[in-house]
């Protein structure tokens, strides 16, 4: 067993819509102007929300919540189908919805950060989001714009691109478009989804897989696979795949920025392996986004990849949309 990255004071845990939630809440400084903004017009610092990415967990931001408390809140939570939070079976589109089953989705996962900001009373807030949790910090930006209450800003860590979706399927080669049918209707059988997934969780192929994502091998280490592997073996973690894998058509990061007005900062590795930066630097086209900063050598998590590197642009990032705003 390996050292639990944060205090057990900092854990919590509340229902939403009959779910689980699991979440962190780190102290920031309480040392007069470095005190939580308690409203948007607030001068002092917003308090900053970590979404984690597919397959992870609040833990993944392991190396950055202890810099980034010093000048504010910090709060990181588990996705509904990930880390501690609830894992419902799940509900494709056109499926009958059973008991207690669930529709996966960005929308669901967006929902569910709007509410935990409410849950936690965190006034002024921004938005921190790494793969799928960058989409999923986008679309709830963009619904507490529509609320009145928007966030003073975001910031996407290799953000997904979801290149597979309908929408950019005229992207895709020739062969892939016309497999594409089949290949939908295969990865809705639960018995196949089910032992796919019972072939990932392994320990050994977690480190291939990190290994990928973290080109430069730095931070691969035990504590990381079994952060990762300890939810991947609970109940219902197969159903979270299961959904996350049939997200054909759903909320992409470009039409959402193309509506946003909260500012948006990107950190991205160069070296990605399943977001490409070429992408990200077409992205930088919307009114919304006010920068991007490329990193050499690192990959998909660079935040845990580099948290030395990555850890003052976060900073800075933050402080930037604080004194925007």
């Amino acid at each position: 067993m390996t050292l639990y990255p944060y205090p057990a004071d900092w854990l919590g845990a509340y229902r939403w819509q009959g779910l689980d939630v699991s979440f962190m809440a780190a102290p920031g400084p309480c040392l007069g102007d470095a005190e939580p903004a308690e409203d948007p017009g607030d001068p002092r610092p917003a308090a900053v929300v970590l979404i984690h990415g597919f397959g992870a967990c609040k833990e993944h931001w392991r190396h950055n919540v202890a810099a980034l408390r010093r000048t504010r809140a910090v709060y990181a939570l588990d996705l509904i189908g990930f880390g501690a939070s609830s894992k419902p079976r799940s509900c494709l589109p056109h499926e009958l919805p059973e008991a207690g089953s669930l529709c996966y989705g960005i929308d669901l996962w967006a929902a569910q950060v709007v509410a935990f900001l409410t849950a936690q009373q965190t006034g002024a807030v921004q938005l921190v989001g790494n793969s799928i949790g960058g989409v999923v910090a986008l679309a709830a930006a963009s619904r507490l714009e529509a609320e009145g209450r928007p966030c003073r800003g975001v910031v996407l860590v290799d953000c997904a691109q979801r290149a597979l979706d309908e929408k950019r399927l005229a992207e895709q080669p020739t062969l892939l478009r016309w497999a594409r049918p089949g290949l939908r209707t295969l990865v809705r059988q639960r018995w196949l989804t089910q032992l796919l997934f019972r072939s990932l969780a392994r320990p050994g192929v977690i480190r291939r897989v990190l290994l990928q994502a973290y080109p430069s091998g730095a931070n691969v280490d035990d504590q990381l696979v079994e952060l990762l592997l300890r939810p991947a073996l609970q109940p219902g973690a197969s159903e979270a795949f299961r959904g996350f894998i049939n997200l054909f058509e759903d909320r992409l990061a470009p039409d959402l920025l193309a509506t946003l007005s909260t500012p948006v900062r990107m950190i991205w590795g160069q070296q990605d392996p399943w977001e490409p930066i070429a992408e990200a630097r077409r992205w930088t086209h919307f009114p919304c986004v006010r920068e991007l900063h490329e990193l050499p050598g690192l990959g998909h998590c660079p935040h845990d990849e580099a948290p030395a590197l990555v850890n003052p642009l976060l900073a800075s990032a933050l402080a930037e949309a604080d004194t925007i705003s």
